[in-house]
């Protein structure tokens, strides 16, 4: 995609090491803030050097298009050179070809950064880093039910159970919605401070009023190697330990989740092949213990064949079976048919791309779109197979919003 040159400048970005970084919350913006970290290592964003829009079914082709641009143009000096140094931007795309929601990708005009015990710090044209404010007051919003009730997702999943019996779909992943108003005082800092703290082995992430913490890497690039975490097929964890691995070992021979697992991987794969080659994944999934459930995961490698840019990845892998369904194509009608609401950027990509494209890149799950009117849209889907029970999918969904619901009622 040509783009005006206004819209894409020459900017120089300096990147330098610092001691530590603390606390790293006080700088960002506590009515937007920008954050994508997992398990202590990560980025923070402060400002917009440049904000990038895109819409359509050409979104990601058009930001990697316009990023290579902008990275072309750009003067970098990296005294730390580790992923997530230099030139970067966050990410969050629109899950739908159709939706009204736009996607974005925007440069801070400074990033802090940490991983592998080293701490940097990354200006754009000379930015100089606010003063700090704490965190502020708990946000105490009470979520309910919005355009989709539990009885009426009930219904839609009955629905999509009789479309998988007649052969219009395998697999179809429905989502159904909560919804609030935030007080004007609220500071999203502390949801995206009570995630990063329950969360630690997701993705915790706040871009562009997009907050939660996912578990599922969609794709991450570096130096050349790929690799992805697929999961489909989940369990509440039980009550006790006993419980706990009882729940653990039906989820992992369950032929329902396993089919669903299978679903999803099978997608991925047939994705990603066309870009690598020396693919591996394990035989079977393994279970990823969360602090609420259980899910069925497989990890994915290979090595890019093909010079393509996480961008380009992202394009091509999403959506995945497991937030749209298979056939794709079908699944995704089906969505359209069943789900009164635009998903918005629920269960899209959403993570982070440095200058060479390399980059990493969570699907937006376990989270809520905030408006610049403070009103909060949370999502969370279940994946409908031929053996699906609507009320089961119903109790799936109540379990998957919990880190949400939590995190906005600190």
């Amino acid at each position: 995609m040509d783009l005006p040159s206004p819209r894409v400048p020459s900017l120089s970005v300096r990147t330098t090491r610092i001691d530590h970084i603390s606390p790293l919350l006080d700088v960002v913006d506590r009515s937007s803030p920008l954050v994508f970290v997992r398990g202590g290592a990560g980025m923070a964003g402060i400002g917009e050097a440049v904000r990038l829009e895109f819409s359509g079914p050409s979104r990601m082709r058009d930001a990697a298009a316009a990023w290579r641009e902008l990275a072309g143009r750009a003067t970098v000096d990296d005294d730390v050179r580790v992923p997530g140094t230099g030139l970067i931007a966050f990410g969050s795309f629109a899950f739908d070809d159709e939706s009204a929601d736009t996607s974005v990708l925007i440069v801070p005009s400074i990033v802090i950064g940490r991983r592998d015990g080293v701490a940097w710090i990354t200006r754009v044209d000379g930015a100089e880093l606010p003063a700090g404010t704490p965190v502020g007051a708990s946000v105490r919003l009470r979520l309910r039910e919005g355009e989709l009730s539990a009885a009426g997702y009930a219904d839609a999943v009955a629905r999509a159970v009789d479309a998988i019996g007649a052969g219009d779909v395998s697999k179809v992943v429905l989502a159904r919605d909560l919804v609030g108003q935030l007080p004007p005082e609220a500071d999203l800092r502390l949801v995206a401070a009570t995630l990063l703290t329950a969360y630690p082995d997701c993705y915790a992430f706040a871009v562009d009023g997009l907050i939660g913490a996912s578990p599922e890497t969609l794709v991450r690039s570096e130096r050349g190697e790929v690799s992805a975490r697929v999961l489909a097929g989940s369990a509440a964890r039980g009550v006790d330990a006993v419980s706990d691995e009882r729940a653990a070992h039906a989820l992992a021979t369950s032929p329902k989740d396993l089919d669903e697992h299978a679903f999803a991987l099978r997608s991925l794969l047939l994705s990603l092949g066309p870009h690598a080659t020396d693919v591996v994944t394990g035989e079977q999934p393994f279970t990823l213990k969360l602090p609420n459930l259980w899910h069925l995961a497989s990890d994915v490698r290979g090595r890019l064949t093909d010079g393509s840019s996480s961008l380009d990845l992202i394009d091509s892998l999403h959506p995945t079976a497991a937030v749209a369904g298979t056939p794709t194509r079908e699944a995704l009608a089906l969505i359209r048919e069943l789900e009164p609401f635009d998903r918005g950027r629920y269960a899209g990509p959403v993570g982070w791309v440095g200058a060479d494209g390399d980059g990493e890149w969570a699907i937006a799950l376990r989270c809520a779109q905030v408006s610049p009117e403070g009103e909060v849209r949370a999502f969370a889907g279940a994946g409908v197979v031929a053996e699906s029970v609507p009320e089961r999918e119903v109790a799936e969904t109540t379990m998957k919003f919990q880190p949400v619901v939590q995190a906005f009622s600190q």
